[in-house]
């Protein structure tokens, strides 16, 4: 395993820890923090190791990410109806 995927395993297991942790702000500010570091580990793992192992990454990264996406996603479709 290559230097970008135990990184990016890295990233995975914080994410895990961090969303066990109590929280007020229900996590946004470290789920800010993590899109920020997993965006360029993302880039980094897909440029060493092709897109397919890209795309199981990204899928991994929104699995534990959801809320951020859940939240974009109705952002951009009420926009696009007003």
């Amino acid at each position: 395993m290559n230097g970008s995927l135990v990184l990016a395993c890295l990233w995975a297991t914080t994410a895990t820890l961090i969303a066990m942790l109590p929280s007020r702000d229900k996590h946004w500010r470290a789920a800010y923090l993590l899109i920020a570091i997993g965006i360029p580990i993302l880039g980094w793992v897909t440029w060493q190791n092709g897109p397919w192992i890209g795309l199981i990454v990204l899928g991994a990264g929104a699995s534990i990410l959801r809320w951020p996406l859940i939240y974009l996603w109705r952002r951009v479709r009420r926009r696009r109806r007003a």
